[in-house]
């Protein structure tokens, strides 16, 4: 199909990586290509679709520039040209905190979700330096609007009754998109791998081959492959986590499953809700097997979330854009 009028599109889903826009881009229901009219101040390349009720603008980071100031520019950007935009999803990867509370795993999906004191999106590296080296975390950033509140309910509802449909919408989707097979599919239980926190990685390479297989956590085994969703704070910042003692003390201290880089720059001044496909768990022991089958999963969670929320629920909602102004 050829683009709508910009106006007429109402979500703006919001991508760090390459692969993660690929992912997004899988699972539009209707492509709808570039748009034919952008605001000159706008940088950004868009792709628009369809997914259910809604139309979707998708953006991706420039390549190599990460982090929260360059998710905040693309997100300012992006309404320049899309005005009628009502809140975003950021959807990609983040590394995993597991724990005994949280049986995370690789190809998971976490979804930001407010408690008592924060929005969903903790900002581990806002704060001051006292006497000793004491750090202080300050301020607190705003929660997700309530139309995407009440859809997580409403999913969560379905989930428990009916359970997840993230592996049919892949099954589907990657029958469409034979390329992608491959690397967007499931990994295999054998290739997740979680090692205690104080166990370095052995060796410069990408794989674990030479690693101490006795130092490997014992998890039981699951019944299924589906992923797993699970609801809570993320912990975003401009550094990447890659220290299993690091990952698991700010775990503790902080209560969040999933670590990212970009949603601390949206939260306050670019309503949405921000979901993570683990695809590692935030060590030594890095790769990139998972990344994209977890870019997937995250993906399909957002395509399920935003089919069970009607537009014309979305229509009540103010523009980001005035949101902006207002604030």
């Amino acid at each position: 199909m050829p683009p709508l009028q910009n106006n007429e599109y109402t979500i703006g889903w919001i991508c760090a990586l390459s692969l993660e826009m690929a992912a997004a881009r899988l699972m539009l229901d209707e492509n709808h290509g570039k748009p034919e009219q952008q605001n000159p101040s706008d940088q950004n390349i868009y792709h628009l679709g369809r997914i259910g009720q809604h139309n979707i603008v998708i953006a991706c980071l420039p390549a190599g520039v990460y982090g929260t100031t360059s998710a905040a520019t693309v997100a300012s950007h992006m309404l320049f040209s899309f005005e009628s935009i009502r809140f975003g999803v950021l959807v990609g990867i983040g590394g995993g905190v597991p724990s005994k509370d949280h049986d995370i795993r690789l190809g998971d999906v976490v979804v930001s979700r407010p408690d008592r004191t924060s929005g969903g999106v903790v900002q581990y590296d806002l704060g001051k330096t006292l006497a000793e080296g004491k750090f202080i975390r300050t301020g607190s950033l705003n929660k997700p609007p309530l139309v995407l509140l009440n859809g997580i309910a409403n999913i969560q509802a379905e989930h428990e009754m009916e359970g997840s449909n993230i592996s049919d919408i892949l099954a589907e989707k990657l029958n469409q998109y034979k390329k992608m097979r491959g690397e967007y599919s499931y990994q295999g239980q054998e290739n997740d791998v979680l090692y205690q926190a104080e166990y370095e990685h052995d060796g410069g390479d990408g794989t674990c081959e030479t690693c101490d297989v006795e130092m490997t956590v014992r998890r039981s085994h699951r019944e299924s492959d589906d992923p797993q969703i699970h609801y809570g704070l993320i912990a975003s910042g401009n550094q990447v986590i890659k220290h299993g003692a690091t990952r698991d003390r700010l775990g503790k201290e902080l209560g969040v499953m999933s670590f990212e880089m970009e949603a601390a720059g949206l939260m306050d001044n670019f309503p949405c809700l921000v979901i993570r496909g683990i695809c590692d768990y935030s060590d030594s022991h890095k790769n990139k097997r998972w990344q994209r089958y977890a870019a997937a999963t995250a993906a399909a969670y957002a395509k399920e979330l935003l089919c069970i929320i009607p537009a014309s629920q979305i229509s009540l909602v103010p523009t980001a854009a005035n949101l902006m102004k207002d604030g």
